[in-house]
């Protein structure tokens, strides 16, 4: 168990204190929302939790078999909803791995990144398509 303790410092602004490690984040609302866009939002972070998440269940993977995936890229797009009530819709994410698309161990990542945690906590509604370019 892990516990963050979380301040609103006013003006749509927090700072978040991780409790094992005593780092902290702050957030801010997005200018679209009210806010400044001085920081991630708490959607920003979302959608930033889902990339270094899926990077990191492949580098896991990844040490277990030798294979260096120094460089690797992931970009994730947050798009909001339209319509009421505000929401996240969609996370399209593209993962840049710096290996040949022949790689014998390509389907062992692929899959590690699509078991990560939170891919597989956000709602089903929110679309996450993945895209895997092998570019070594």
């Amino acid at each position: 168990m892990v516990k963050v303790q979380l301040r609103y410092d006013g003006d749509l602004r927090c700072t978040a204190v991780h409790g094992p490690s005593g780092q902290e984040l702050h957030t801010d609302a997005p200018v679209d929302n009210h806010g400044r866009g001085e920081s991630f939002s708490p959607t920003d972070l979302v959608a930033t939790a889902l990339g270094s998440c899926m990077a990191t269940l492949m580098g896991i993977a990844a040490a277990r078999h030798d294979i260096d995936l120094r460089g690797m890229t992931v970009e994730v797009t947050k798009e909001m909803s339209a319509a009421a009530p505000r929401r996240i819709a969609r996370l399209p994410t593209t993962i840049r791995v710096p290996l040949p698309a022949t790689h014998p161990k390509r389907v062992l990542l692929e899959n590690a990144a699509l078991t990560c945690p939170v891919h597989h906590s956000l709602h089903p509604d929110i679309e996450k398509p993945v895209d895997f370019q092998w570019t070594g």
